[in-house]
């Protein structure tokens, strides 16, 4: 057969063999699987793209008259039913017997499950069709969001769906660090959606897992879950400076920060000290769920190995500072928010273990941004950065050394 010569012949040479297919199920998956390299490619709003796609080739294959071009016009039109030219779409003279059971589903389960630490949820929401025989066995989907990046970072369709809910609650079962429970449909649509919506816009997608192929599939499930209401989730407000004032106070009469000796910090060190603490309210501040209480080994990841290095400079007080208030005040958050111990143990070792390569990159500088980097050397110059005049020329001294960075 010669090359298809566009991306809709493409298509329909690659479903060619869609009519021989078992069930509404499988040709779901297919067609989702098709999608998932229009989604995987897109330069911007991925979601868009894909309805895009949908609707011209829907337009283009019109007159299309074979078994499996009807019959996969029909399954992009159910995948994604918002397409132009989707709601005219019909199943074909020679549709298979289970073309009239595709996107018929009922939901039979919708669940939660994640990390006691808050830093993933996934959830979990079970269906099935009307006709098991043609439309296929019940079946699950699944959706991560990391909510310290703040995406919906995969997705999952599979089955069965019994084996896959038991697998899960297994896992829970074993774990003190994880937790289980039914969720409402409405929360599980609403949480899903709004955090897929922030994935569908990524210049690039998370490497690993099912997202790109599974996305339309999971797309068309969730619309079948009751709606949440068409309120604009809130930004969260920033602590007020009273609000920060206040937990600094409390963590330094806690027993951590006894634990640690930051009580007895005076003279020139008090001032590293509560530059750090301001370091680590103003991360918490960043993450797309603020919290100051929130940490774990991923969050004191983020911050002393990355964060930090990107958006503060510190000089050799500070650093040797930071980790000992990072231990003291992920394991005092831990303790307020009544994390399990082994929680607390295991953060606290991570951080500890952190510890190493974060000297590693405050030695290297290898994590700074520019601008950081330049105030760096600014403050190596020996320059008050609250001079202007100072400053002035330092910059004009070092102008052509800054543009070429």
């Amino acid at each position: 057969m010669a090359t298809p010569q566009t991306p809709y012949e493409a298509v329909l040479h690659a479903a060619r063999d869609v009519t021989r297919l078992d069930s509404a199920l499988d040709a779901e998956m297919l067609g989702t699987a098709l999608l998932g390299s229009v989604y995987a490619l897109a330069e911007e709003d991925r979601s868009a793209a894909v309805r895009r796609f949908v609707g011209d080739f829907l337009a283009a294959t019109t007159r299309r008259r074979s078994a499996a071009a009807t019959t996969i016009r029909r399954i992009f039109a159910v995948l994604v039913p918002d397409a132009s030219g989707a709601g005219t779409v019909k199943p074909g003279a020679q549709a298979p017997p289970w073309s009239g059971e595709l996107g018929r589903v009922r939901l039979t389960g919708s669940y939660a499950y994640g990390d006691v630490y808050g830093d993933q949820t996934s959830y979990l929401a079970t269906f099935a069709y009307g006709d098991t025989e043609v439309g296929g066995p019940e079946h699950a989907v699944v959706a991560l969001v990391d909510h310290n990046i703040g995406i919906t970072k995969d997705v999952f369709v599979g089955g069965p769906a019994a084996g896959i809910l038991d697998q899960v609650k297994q896992m829970c079962a074993g774990d003190d660090l994880t937790w289980f429970r039914p969720e409402d449909p409405v929360r599980l649509r609403a949480e899903v959606s709004r955090h897929l919506a922030i994935t569908d816009g990524l210049s690039e997608l998370p490497d690993e897992g099912s997202l790109a192929t599974d996305r339309a599939l999971v797309g068309a499930r969730l619309a079948l879950l009751p709606a949440p209401p068409l309120t604009a989730v809130p930004e969260p407000e920033p602590l007020s400076a009273d609000e920060r004032g206040r937990l600094v106070r409390e963590f330094l009469a806690s027993p951590e920060a006894r634990r640690h000796r930051l009580d007895e910090v005076d003279g020139a060190d008090l001032a590293s000290l509560h530059f750090c603490l301001s370091l680590v309210l103003d991360h918490a501040s960043t993450l797309p769920e603020p919290d100051p209480m929130r940490w774990s080994p991923a969050v004191a990841g983020l911050f002393l190995l990355d964060w930090v290095h990107r958006r503060a400079v510190l000089d050799m007080d500070d650093a040797a500072m930071l980790p000992r208030v990072v231990r003291a005040w992920a394991t005092y958050a831990l303790r307020r928010r009544g994390l399990p111990e082994q929680a607390v143990t295991q953060t606290d070792g991570a951080i500890e273990d952190m510890v190493p390569e974060f000297v590693r990159l405050y030695t290297t500088g290898e994590r700074r941004s520019p601008a950081t980097a330049a105030v760096a050397q600014l403050m190596a110059d020996g320059v008050d950065p609250n001079d202007p005049d100072a400053l002035e020329a330092w910059i004009e001294a070092n102008r052509q050394r800054l543009g070429d960075d």
